[in-house]
C-alpha cells in the first residue's frame, strides 16, 4: 500500500475510535475507590455473624438500586448504591449502616414456628444526600449486597474473650444446634451457628459450650464433637463460634453450657 494511503487509513481509524469514545454512555456518578477497612479479621468476622429473630424486624431503610449505566441487583465494595431516605429522614454524609437480609426458614411470614436468620451482607457509608434519597458506597461485603436489603446503624462489635473454665457441661440443660447464615446446617472451626439457648437460660457473652452428638446407639455415651463460644446473646437464642471441632457440627446436635 502506498505511503499516503497508509496515512489516510490510519487517520480514518483514529477518527472512528475518537467518535466511538465520544458517543459511548457516560456513568452519571462514580463512587470513590474502596479503601481497606483497617479492622482486625476478628472484628470483621464477628460483624458478619448471623443472628435469629421470631418476627420480621423494622425495615424502613433499604437499598433500592444502583447508580450505574445498567440495572443490577447485587453489589460489591466500591459500588455506588441508592438508599430510599435522605435529609428528611436524618440521613447525613458519612453515616455508616449495616446491610442486612431476612432469611426465614420457610417462604412465609416470620413467626415463632418459622424463625428467620438475619444475614449481615456488609456495610455502607453515605456518600451524598438529597431530601428524599441518598447515595452510599459499599465499604465492606460479608456476602453480596442486594436490592431490597435493609439498613441498621453500624456499631462494630467488640471481641469478647472466652470465659475459660474447667467446669463440667450442664448435661441436664441440653440445647440444640439450629442453623447458620444462608441456611447452613454444617459447621467447622471458626464458623458461626445459632443455638436455642440464650440469656433466659443463663448464657452470657463469652460463655463456653460443649457440642455433642447422639449416635442413637443403646448403652453408649454421647460423642463429644468439640467446643464453641457465645459471641451474641439474645433472650432465647445465641450465636456461637466454633473454637474446637473434631468433626462437623450438624443441625440437631446437642449443646451444653459450661457453668
Amino acid at each position: 500500500m502506498p505511503h499516503n494511503q497508509t496515512l489516510t487509513a490510519a487517520a480514518l481509524l483514529t477518527g472512528a475510535a475518537l467518535l466511538a469514545a465520544l458517543t459511548m454512555p457516560v456513568i452519571a456518578q462514580r463512587a470513590p475507590a474502596p479503601v481497606p477497612t483497617r479492622l482486625t479479621p476478628e472484628v470483621l468476622s464477628l460483624a458478619c455473624a448471623p443472628t435469629m429473630v421470631f418476627e420480621t424486624p423494622p425495615r424502613p431503610l433499604r437499598i433500592t438500586g444502583n447508580q450505574d449505566s445498567a440495572i443490577r441487583a447485587s453489589f460489591a465494595p466500591g459500588d455506588l448504591v441508592t438508599v430510599n431516605a435522605g435529609t428528611e429522614n436524618g440521613i447525613e454524609v458519612g453515616q455508616e449502616y449495616y446491610v442486612r437480609r431476612v432469611q426465614p426458614a420457610e417462604r412465609r411470614e416470620v413467626s415463632r414456628d418459622n424463625p428467620a436468620t438475619i444475614r449481615t451482607a456488609g456495610w455502607i457509608r453515605i456518600y451524598a444526600v438529597d431530601e428524599k434519597m441518598s447515595l452510599a458506597t459499599v465499604t465492606h461485603a460479608c456476602d453480596s449486597i442486594e436490592t431490597g436489603d435493609y439498613l441498621e446503624p453500624l456499631v462494630l462489635p467488640q471481641p469478647t474473650p472466652a470465659v475459660v473454665t474447667n467446669v463440667a457441661a450442664q448435661r441436664s440443660n441440653y440445647g440444640r444446634v439450629l442453623v447458620g447464615a444462608d441456611g447452613r446446617r454444617a459447621f467447622g472451626r471458626d464458623d458461626y451457628f445459632i443455638v436455642n439457648r440464650g440469656s433466659d437460660h443463663g448464657v452470657t457473652l463469652g460463655a463456653q459450650f460443649v457440642i455433642y452428638r447422639d449416635k442413637e446407639q443403646a448403652e453408649n455415651f454421647l460423642f463429644e464433637l468439640g467446643e464453641a463460644v457465645a459471641v451474641d446473646v439474645r433472650p432465647e437464642t445465641s450465636t456461637l463460634q466454633v473454637t474446637l471441632s473434631r468433626d462437623a457440627f450438624l443441625e440437631g446436635d446437642y449443646v451444653a453450657l459450661r457453668k
